[in-house]
């Protein structure tokens, strides 16, 4: 069975640039379109919802320059995707704090989550300033207010409680997470959701990363004996 839901951190962008004598922002230039090729391929092969991380809380430490073409590169992916809305049929979801983007940015993403809302093919979630402490901290202060305004009890809180007010509300957990060049770490990816997650770290840079790499990575999975803490 394929997995319905996938998380991908979309690494290597600049690395690929390098090894090429390219800039770094050709290498997320690339990875862009990368974004689009796998949407398209994960919804031909029944993949429900693919979650994206495209832009940490801790990317701002990088250079003014390096910030500002990747801010424009995610913007001219989303407004493709708004074009391509009635060919593709893809639903845009954004995870993370939008409000720390640029509001050219905002207005784009706002208008493709709207734009998208009725389309019912896969569900593309883009974390922008995604931070997965982050979103546990915001939960958490979501769920104390209601505590304090009496509005639920301590006794309330459950997993299923912090589930509802994470950014990833209403949607299952992923199945398979894969993480490109070969990193074997989440990078503040999704610590909640990513429990009982299989992972898959491929040797390959994220602008690479094609249509039968998605496909090896779902027969890896296949393979894959997911017991969620039970016995075999």
């Amino acid at each position: 069975m394929a997995p319905k839901t996938v998380a991908i951190i979309m690494d290597g962008n600049g690395r690929w640039a390098k090894k090429r004598g390219l800039p770094r922002t050709a290498g997320h230039k690339k990875g862009a379109d990368t974004i689009r090729t796998v949407a398209l391929a994960a919804q031909d092969m029944g993949i429900q919802k693919l979650i994206l991380y495209a832009f940490s809380t801790e990317n701002w430490k990088r250079s003014k320059k390096e910030v500002s073409a990747l801010m424009a590169i995610l913007r001219m992916r989303v407004d493709a995707f708004i074009k391509e809305k009635d060919k593709q049929n893809i639903r845009i979801k954004v995870i993370g704090d939008i409000k720390g983007l640029t509001k050219s940015l905002q207005k784009s993403i706002e208008k493709a989550i709207e734009i998208t809302k009725n389309n019912t093919g896969l569900t593309l979630n883009i974390a922008f300033n995604y931070g997965g402490r982050q979103e546990l901290v915001r939960a958490t202060k979501i769920i104390a207010e209601k505590v304090k305004n009496n509005e639920i009890s301590i006794e309330d809180i459950n997993e299923q409680l912090i589930s509802d007010n994470l950014y990833t509300a209403g949607q299952p957990d992923p199945d398979l997470l894969i993480r490109t060049s070969r990193e074997l770490r989440t990078s503040n990816f999704l610590p909640w959701q990513l429990v009982y997650t299989e992972f898959y770290f491929p040797d390959k840079h994220w602008p690479e990363f094609g249509e039968e790499d998605l496909l090896e990575a779902i027969r890896v999975y296949q393979k894959r004996n997911r017991r969620f803490g039970g016995r075999p």
